[in-house]
């Protein structure tokens, strides 16, 4: 995470190490860590060492990311399942446009380190047999895991465009909702979805025509 937004702010044509004191926020979507179960098999000894709850705790994620560059804008790690990432997005834009920071990083890791959260998806049927995601296709029967690390910079569009920013890409609008009431805790609820899929459009002005790839 640390390389990863690093690298971001370099591509970004910022200089990390200027930042220090900036209000530059920090929003990362981290799952549950794999450390924590194995520093348990390694031994009590291990488990009592002091950093093992600032290395293990993914809450310590997005603090130790401002701590390193120094900066003093929010400091969130979002944990929403498979939707942290995107909601850590969102926690951002929302952050910018309130004024909080003047530059914000978002992003999500995720590291696959123990086959014991591969055992309880499995039994709960929502890994896919083959391993493949297969979005909006009748065939789909669960999904596929998957490790990595991506971040990106945010800044208001008015303050990207007076500083010359190379700017790549525009986010339009966001949103964020949950099922509710569901058939069950895990289960999708197509409603739900839909809504929040028109709310992001609502806010970002456009109609679901305007959208292609």
């Amino acid at each position: 995470l640390l390389e990863a937004s690093w690298e971001a702010l370099e591509d970004a044509g910022m200089a990390p190490r200027s930042l220090s004191g900036q209000l530059v926020g920090t929003f990362v979507g981290i799952g549950p860590s794999d450390y924590g179960s194995l520093i348990a098999k390694i031994g009590a000894g291990a488990a009592k060492d002091g950093y093992v709850a600032t290395g293990v705790s993914t809450n310590f994620a997005s603090g130790r990311l401002s701590y390193v560059l120094g900066v003093r804008g929010p400091s969130v790690a979002v944990d929403t399942a498979c939707s942290s990432s995107l909601v850590a997005l969102h926690l951002a834009c929302q952050s910018l446009r309130a004024g909080e920071c003047e530059v914000a990083l978002a992003g999500g890791v995720q590291l696959m380190l123990s086959p014991e959260p591969f055992v309880y998806l499995s039994r709960m049927r929502a890994l896919s047999a083959d391993g493949r995601c297969k979005t909006f296709s009748a065939g789909a029967d669960g999904y596929g895991r998957g490790e990595g690390c991506a971040v990106v910079v945010l800044k208001r569009l008015r303050d990207a465009e007076r500083d010359g920013d190379r700017i790549l890409a525009v986010i339009r609008g966001s949103a964020v909702n949950h099922d509710g009431r569901s058939s069950d805790l895990t289960a999708p609820n197509g409603a739900a979805q839909e809504a929040v899929i028109r709310e992001a459009l609502r806010s970002g002005g456009i109609a679901p025509g305007d959208i292609d790839y």
